[in-house]
């Protein structure tokens, strides 16, 4: 099983304390470059003045803002990388999934189920409230934006999914030997980080009922497919297509997209479809799909330790 293969290399919980800890100081060296460019385009004078965060992230043009915010990410990839090969003496592979071989299949399906309906919802809004958009698309500038986006930000969601819902889930579930706390911790752990994004100040914190349900959604399917590969494409889509499509002034990443959403954002559907209505659609296809069962099992379910084999 996923997390319980974990137990075969080294889990003491300590070392998942110290690889957390160097996975951050990894990212947070990530963010040297971001930091010294800001430095040098605001000079010393107006850091001292007080600038805030959101002027921080918008003092790049938003190709390069967008780079050198993503390099963190590239730092923490590293960061796991060593941590597991080191630290745990466990093979990247069962980091990722119980099976033989990652499935890039599962991957490529959940990444174009998720764009389609990324690609769907936009064009929907767009048509019934075109007032909401301005055409924000240059040429030149999109282009860069696809090179960096679709190279950046794979690695990106591929970092939160291989520390959240491979990471940590193994991590708290071979220390409590159950399945729901790890898929309940990791789920609010994984929202909690979201709280500081831009997008909480501006919708109020009833948003983070959608970036808890998201986490506890990938969870789920990660428990239930035993390995990363959905949550691996679903994530990557959703973040890859969104960023290519819209950008707004108070979204965390302000990119050269196509679209540009002017609207004054307000909560409601935005919330309540994707968690309680698509996501439970979406767990209804990969059911279908990948033939789940044992959902108590797979989800609550105790944790048993690999007895050694003995002669």
């Amino acid at each position: 099983m996923f997390i319980a293969q974990a137990f075969k290399y080294y889990h003491d919980f300590w070392r998942y304390l110290i690889g957390s800890l160097i996975v951050i100081i990894a990212s947070f060296i990530g963010q040297v470059p971001f930091m010294i460019a800001v430095f040098a385009e605001l000079g010393l004078q107006k850091l001292q003045s007080g600038v805030s965060e959101q002027q921080m992230m918008t003092t790049l043009e938003p190709n390069l803002n967008l780079f050198l915010l993503l390099l963190s990410f590239v730092f923490a990839m590293a960061g796991i990388v060593l941590v597991i090969k080191f630290l745990h003496k466990q093979p990247f592979k069962k980091l990722t999934t119980s099976r033989k071989k990652v499935d890039w299949k599962r991957i490529l399906f959940s990444f174009t189920l998720m764009a389609v309906f990324v690609v769907a919802s936009t064009y929907y809004d767009y048509y019934t409230n075109p007032e909401s958009y301005v055409i924000n698309f240059k040429p030149v500038p999109f282009a860069i934006l696809c090179v960096i986006a679709i190279i950046m930000v794979p690695i990106q969601t591929s970092v939160e999914e291989y520390i959240f819902r491979g990471y940590l889930m193994q991590g708290f579930g071979t220390l409590a030997k159950n399945k729901w706390f790890p898929l309940l911790l990791t789920s609010l752990i994984f929202g909690g980080l979201h709280f500081f994004n831009p997008e909480v100040g501006k919708l109020g914190n009833i948003v983070m009922i959608y970036y808890i349900g998201t986490g506890l959604f990938l969870g789920i399917i990660t428990l239930m497919d035993e390995g990363m590969e959905l949550a691996l494409g679903f994530h990557a889509a959703n973040n890859l297509i969104a960023a290519l499509l819209v950008t707004a002034d108070w979204t965390v990443f302000q990119t050269e997209s196509i679209l540009k959403d002017i609207s004054e954002p307000s909560t409601g559907l935005q919330v309540i479809l994707p968690v309680f209505i698509i996501y439970p659609i979406f767990l209804i296809i990969f059911t279908k799909v990948y033939k789940w069962k044992n959902w108590k099992s797979k989800l609550v379910g105790k944790i048993e330790e690999p007895q050694p084999v003995t002669e």
